[in-house]
């Protein structure tokens, strides 16, 4: 998955005695230390896996078991109301569904901002929250941006998925970067953008990452 056309240069002053493959391998093990839940995943250019090739995924759980995000970044073309035809009544209205990742391609995932509809729900950032039942997936759809708490959502169609040490060997290959998740990006009204913001973001929080150079003589 590997570019051999694409040519990285690194802006990273590190110290005399600390060489650039060696801030990385800490920047690796900080990252692979704790849970990832609440962070974006951001594919970096070498992952060409057209299943997440400039993807944003939110992830949702990571621990021993494995892990499981969303994909944030890829509307469909289908409404949310195309999508519940059969089991909601819904207005007909512009939000779409997003395509939340390869795995149970049939399922449909909520995220939603507003704590009131199940107070024993943990975030998983500020302000964002996972539909943990089918009476929260209902509520939130029916409230929707219109309804008196003037509530956001989120509908996804599967959801990415991981093998436990799965998602730490594709870390540790440097097929992603990590950026702490927020709820302005997670309801972006551009997710086309999205992508693009995220790894400008974990460029320069981490100076010590590559960057990619159209000019191979600043390599």
């Amino acid at each position: 998955m590997h570019n051999s056309n694409q040519n990285y240069c690194c802006s990273a002053r590190l110290p005399a005695s600390e060489t650039r493959d060696d801030a990385y391998d800490g920047y690796l093990r900080r990252t692979m230390e704790d849970s990832l839940r609440g962070q974006f995943l951001i594919a970096t250019p070498r992952l060409r896996d057209p299943n997440f090739f400039k993807t944003a995924v939110l992830m949702i759980e990571h621990g021993e078991e494995g892990a499981m995000g969303l994909v944030v970044n890829r509307p469909s073309s289908m409404t949310v109301a195309q999508a519940l035809t059969g089991h909601l009544d819904l207005p007909e209205h512009d939000d779409l569904v997003f395509d939340g990742g390869p795995v149970e391609p049939n399922a449909l995932f909520i995220v939603h901002n507003c704590p009131n509809l199940d107070p024993n729900e943990r975030p998983i950032v500020p302000g964002v929250y996972m539909g943990s039942s089918a009476k929260v997936f209902e509520d939130a759809v029916c409230d929707g941006p219109n309804g008196p708490h003037q509530l956001e959502f989120r509908l996804y169609c599967g959801c990415a998925g991981w093998a436990p040490g799965q998602l730490e060997g594709e870390l540790s290959r440097g097929d992603w970067l990590v950026v702490p998740g927020d709820s302005d990006s997670v309801f972006t009204d551009q997710p086309y953008r999205l992508w693009d913001q995220l790894l400008n973001k974990s460029y320069e929080a981490n100076r010590l990452l590559p960057h990619i150079c159209d000019n191979p003589e600043l390599n």
